[in-house]
């Protein structure tokens, strides 16, 4: 059964919830990157991995963040294994008191062919270093260019986001305790610019259309803001791009011209960054776009806003998917019914007219919908997206569907645990031209605590919703099958720093599905367990006798282990079973509470970080 807005069901008046929901036609899918019951899912030097789009060819892009720091054995002068557990990351300072180091890298994997198969292989961007080439007595290695992918077509056309390079100038600061010995500012000309990279490997930016303010007879780089979020088969991309600074921006930047506590460029930097509180204070009015690129050329065209903006205030307005037939998906300010006291930031979407202009389209939403946003719309007009609201006195998110088609587009809310609108926060993030919808979904039902999330796969032809780890086999979720046939976590042996044998158990959850191409292959982001290293006080790794580094130990003696993100890759098979293994609580009915279960910190986070860039308000 599925819930039309305007019809919704509330769980007051529905009383108790019944039955679970049970698949029964979902394929069972199989992990295509497993590694030694581990997920081959990062770029060597990196701690985390995400997968983030895959094309009908077998050939996905992703992002590698967090770079290691190096350990050194001061006795003999090599690399320390640090592979064995979780290591430090190279932790990221926002100051134009320090070089500026990145720590996002970009890379492909690649379904076709025999060994070697979905490896993860990085892919440079505007001249960007491998992580693991880095090296800190090398300046020129050091790579400062913060790079992302977030879609790539048939013709193997990649579009993203980076930022620019590190520049930096004499510093002529007053002197402290703090910068006795600082010789520059660093600082960049611009915090995000969208870009594509062509199957033959050529980078062309995406510039956005307001990059410089002029105050009198001074001309400053801000640098201004673009994002490539998507891109079709027609070589048609979309995103979004700044076209104005806020008012209250200029005020800022007019402080820095006339200000003499740093040059131009650095006060622009400083107000670049976020303060805090993680806000930004140099603040843009931002329109949706699409780009047309010819195989050379880039053609622009703005999008129209949601309403008419005759004001100073900022208004936003993204294009975050796109259909082969040139459909926009996304999101706007407007003014709900055009009642100026209801303004809201709203799914949309964007379609060519009979005379070829694009027009704004709004997801009608109600006063119980505080917001909404538009994922994406496949070839067939389904557009994807999820509201927020009050369920049961918590704020929500909820998954749905709209057929663009229609001659009274109405969104759907499909159930997905329960025969009623469930609690449950959902949010889609692709659907593909069989109708097919991934995303993710809370899997724990605690209402005064966070809850863990789990990728999900929702059919619309057959009204069904899957936890995506409901459908695995039990090789793919980290069990193994022992000498009397019964399948049991795959014990991980580790050697501590103090030359004692170490175990933990296997395991990998799908925490969140990204892209599904019409063959049904999946890629997304799986947790798996690894146990934590010690560190000092100063933040540094504890070595042991041998020259290993030490385990954080639990009252058993065993290692302290915590989830890490990994990109995976999904393929259904007809060859297995789902696995039918209890686990703990992963889809609303689990009892069993596996000894040692590692922290779920990490679950709590999504979505993930790397996320609020690419959709940032």
């Amino acid at each position: 059964m599925k819930l039309k807005f305007d019809r919704a069901i509330s769980l007051v008046a529905a009383g108790v919830i019944t039955a679970l929901q049970t698949a029964h036609a979902a394929p069972v899918y199989e992990i295509q990157n497993i590694e030694d019951y581990d997920l081959n899912g990062t770029l060597e030097a990196t701690i985390n991995g995400y997968g983030m789009f895959i094309n009908q060819q077998d050939k996905m892009v992703g992002i590698s963040k967090g770079k290691k720091k190096l350990e050194v054995d001061d006795e003999t002068g090599g690399a320390i294994d640090i592979e064995d557990g979780i290591p430090p990351e190279q932790l990221v300072s926002y100051s134009i008191n320090e070089p500026i180091i990145a720590n996002n890298f970009t890379f492909m994997a690649d379904g076709n062919g025999a060994a070697g198969s979905w490896i993860p292989t990085f892919d440079s961007v505007f001249g960007t270093t491998h992580p693991k080439d880095t090296d800190e007595d090398q300046p020129e290695t050091i790579n400062s260019i913060n790079a992302y992918y977030y879609g790539i077509n048939n013709n193997g056309i990649k579009v993203g986001a980076y930022t620019a390079p590190e520049q930096k100038t004499e510093f002529t600061g007053e002197r402290n305790d703090n910068n006795q010995d600082q010789e520059y500012w660093y600082y960049r000309e611009f915090e995000e610019r969208g870009f594509l990279k062509t199957a033959e490997g050529t980078d062309v930016a995406l510039v956005p259309p307001y990059t410089v303010y002029t105050k009198d007879d001074t001309d400053v780089v801000v640098g201004g803001v673009s994002v490539a979020s998507a891109i079709n088969d027609n070589n048609l991309i979309t995103g979004y791009a700044t076209t104005e600074l806020s008012e209250s921006s200029k005020t800022r930047v007019d402080k820095c011209i006339t200000g003499e506590d740093y040059p131009v460029d650095v006060c622009v930097q400083k107000e670049q960054y976020p303060d805090s509180s993680n806000v930004r204070r140099i603040l843009y009015q931002t329109r949706a776009f699409v780009w047309q690129f010819d195989g050379s050329d880039v053609t622009p065209t703005e999008l129209p806003l949601g309403l008419e903006s005759t004001s100073d205030s900022v208004f936003t307005a993204q294009g975050l998917g796109v259909n082969n037939q040139g459909a926009v998906a996304g999101r706007s300010h407007v003014y709900r019914n055009n009642d100026k006291d209801k303004l809201a930031f709203d799914a949309a979407y964007w379609k060519k007219d009979s005379q070829g202009d694009y027009q704004y389209h709004w997801v009608k939403m109600t006063n119980d919908q505080l917001s909404s946003v538009a994922y994406d719309v496949n070839d067939n007009g389904i557009l994807v997206g999820s509201y927020r609201r009050y369920i049961e006195g918590y704020l929500r998110d909820k998954f749905f569907y709209l057929d663009t088609n229609a001659e009274d587009p109405a969104f759907v809310t499909p159930n997905d645990f329960y025969e009623v609108m469930s609690d449950r926060s959902s949010r889609p993030r692709d659907i593909n031209n069989k109708d097919q919808v991934v995303g993710f979904v809370e899997v724990t039902s605690e209402k005064e605590k966070p809850r863990m999330k789990g990728a999900f796969l929702y059919d619309k032809a057959s009204d069904e919703f899957s936890v995506i780890d409901d459908l695995l086999v039990c090789e793919s979720k980290g069990y193994i099958k022992d000498d009397a046939g019964k399948w049991t976590p795959n014990q991980v042996e580790v050697l501590d720093g103090d030359g004692k044998v170490l175990f933990y158990d296997s395991e990998i959850r799908i925490v969140e599905a990204n892209s599904i191409n019409d063959d049904g292959t999946i890629v997304g982001t799986a947790f798996i367990r690894k146990p934590s290293y010690q560190f000092d006080e100063d933040g540094k790794l504890v070595i042991g006798e041998n020259g290993k580094p030490l385990f954080s130990l639990n009252a058993d003696g065993q290692p302290v282990t915590a989830y890490i993100p990994r990109m995976v890759v999904l393929k259904p098979t007809s060859s297995g079973v789902a696995c039918e293994v209890e686990e703990s609580d992963n889809s609303g009915n689990g009892n069993y509470k596996r000894k040692g279960a590692a922290s779920f910190a990490w679950l709590f986070l999504l979505p993930l970080v790397w996320l609020r860039r690419r959709f940032q308000a």
